[in-house]
């Protein structure tokens, strides 16, 4: 067996795990979603957490849609799963305020936020100027002339 067999074997291989993985992943976040949903609804109302919650898993499914897609996994998608996580953390923190609640905790919460949003920013104000990765065109080895 050749060395170029043996690579095809392994790009055979590879791209089986990740069709694998990328269907067990979202398999289980629409399950986690289903649940979350349904037990939302047995409640009768959905408070803010519940809604935030809906949208983390709405985002990890179309971060999974974009890199099955793409087999690329923009940064911003997890940028936007972290500020949504960190959203929820902080209205849970400031509806149970007591004693032992910290202001430091609100802060840096907070400041975590902001400094989230600025990397927004500043990616997609690079990726306008610059181009992104996702734009750059890659050939195989079997396809270059």
């Amino acid at each position: 067996m050749n060395t170029k067999k043996v690579q095809q074997v392994g790009d055979i291989m590879v791209d089986l795990f990740h069709y694998l993985a990328l269907f067990v992943i979202g398999a289980t976040i629409v399950w986690s979603a289903i649940t979350e949903y349904l037990y939302i609804m047995s409640k009768g109302h959905a408070g803010l957490k519940d809604i935030l919650l809906l949208f983390i898993y709405l985002e990890l499914g179309a971060m999974i849609g974009i890199y099955f897609k793409t087999h690329r996994l923009p940064v911003q998608f997890l940028i936007y799963i972290a500020i949504t996580a960190l959203s929820r953390h902080l209205v849970i923190d400031v509806q149970k305020v007591t004693d032992d609640f910290h202001l430091y905790l609100l802060l840096s919460i907070t400041f975590a936020i902001v400094l989230l949003s600025l990397s927004i920013l500043i990616l997609s104000f690079t990726g306008r100027k610059y181009g992104q990765p996702e734009d750059e065109v890659t050939y195989d080895s079997q396809n270059e002339p």
